[in-house]
């Protein structure tokens, strides 16, 4: 699974949003520049995210956007799904998204995807905004890993 740039920025903007919960608006200018995101590209996102009822906004000077809900009742996976539509790495293990293949009936690695799938949306419906913020960064130790090392395409 890979997220898409409208997963991602919507995400960037939301934990800066989860970090100002309770303080006011952040102006679009603000959140654009602190994420480095496209300032046209995150409108829309952010216009998007206000028809779902994630964030609401205030017009004016010092007007911006500010969550709807609590930072704990809004999850990533929520997120995720709304902008890619679906968490499953293969369309013959997509409940939204379902694609026939003829390999279903003997299929071996299937069973593995449908794991993959089903872990990769625990997980995100799991994650509420405010644990995800409360979490600390990764680290590049973490990422490369020896563990990992001539693991081609991680």
């Amino acid at each position: 699974m890979k997220l898409s740039r409208k997963s991602d920025y919507a995400l960037r903007a939301l934990m800066t949003l989860v970090e100002r919960f309770g303080k006011g608006p952040v102006s679009i200018r603000e959140l654009a520049e602190k994420n480095d995101v496209p300032r046209g590209f995150l409108e829309h996102i952010m216009l998007d995210l206000k028809s779902q009822g994630v964030v609401k906004s205030i017009a004016g000077r010092i007007g911006g956007f500010l969550l709807a809900r609590a930072p704990e009742e809004i999850t990533m996976g929520e997120i995720v799904r709304h902008f890619d539509g679906l968490l499953a790495p293969i369309g013959c293990v997509s409940l939204s998204s379902y694609e026939p293949c003829s390999q279903e009936a003997t299929c071996r690695f299937r069973r593995v995807l449908l794991d993959i799938r089903n872990y990769t949306a625990h997980k995100m419906d799991q994650a509420n905004l405010a644990e995800v913020f409360g979490s600390k960064p990764v680290t590049p130790d973490e990422v490369f890993s020896s563990v990992f090392i001539g693991g081609d395409g991680i």
